[in-house]
């Protein structure tokens, strides 16, 4: 089964998540897009981190209806989040042969040769670049694909902020996952 390894911290999980998700199942025909929250992201500076079992029910109810997958391996791994264990992690657990398909946005672009081991990296999957920022197709010296994808202007910090300061967000995340914010009064401070 064509497999896509789509990580991140989900901290919360947006709409433009799961548009993205949507957008690789259409035109790049993978059957299994599996959503990996990270445990910790090693090239990503957290401005607050919600604990991990908040981020996974977010997940959870996302992804309830949708044709996605909820692997928690690099939570379950504990201690930070590498790619490569990941992606090695996956390869076995689903008896994968072919390369796993890896989602990076075009933030990520710049640093991505920073990653840890990031050679071996690219040799065992298939990049897939998503226009998260940017509608241009960025340089990228190494092979990939670009994702033909609209730019949504959300972001998971954008919807923190939001929260925090008492904005509107509703219609950025799903409804249950709003639900489960407002529930929890999470990213309030309060």
């Amino acid at each position: 089964m064509k497999t896509v390894v789509f990580g991140g911290t989900y901290n919360p999980v947006h709409n433009g998540h799961l548009y993205i998700g949507e957008e690789i199942r259409k035109q790049l025909g993978y059957e299994r897009i599996l959503f990996i929250p990270s445990n910790i992201p090693p090239h990503k500076e957290i401005d607050r981190m919600t604990d991990v079992l908040h981020r996974v029910h977010m997940l959870e109810y996302a992804l309830e209806k949708s044709p996605f997958t909820l692997d928690k391996c690099e939570i379950d791994r504990g201690g930070i989040s590498y790619t490569l264990d990941t992606v090695d992690f996956i390869r076995s657990k689903y008896r994968i042969t072919d390369k796993i398909g890896l989602v990076i946005g075009d933030d990520l672009v710049q640093g991505f040769k920073k990653w840890h081991r990031w050679e071996e990296l690219a040799e065992k999957v298939n990049l897939i670049i998503v226009h998260r920022n940017l509608r241009k197709k960025l340089t990228f010296d190494l092979p990939h694909h670009y994702l033909e994808n609209l730019v949504i202007p959300v972001s998971s910090r954008e919807i923190r902020k939001r929260i925090k300061n008492g904005m509107a967000y509703r219609y950025l995340v799903p409804e249950k996952v709003y639900d489960y914010i407002e529930e929890n009064k999470l990213y309030t401070d309060k």
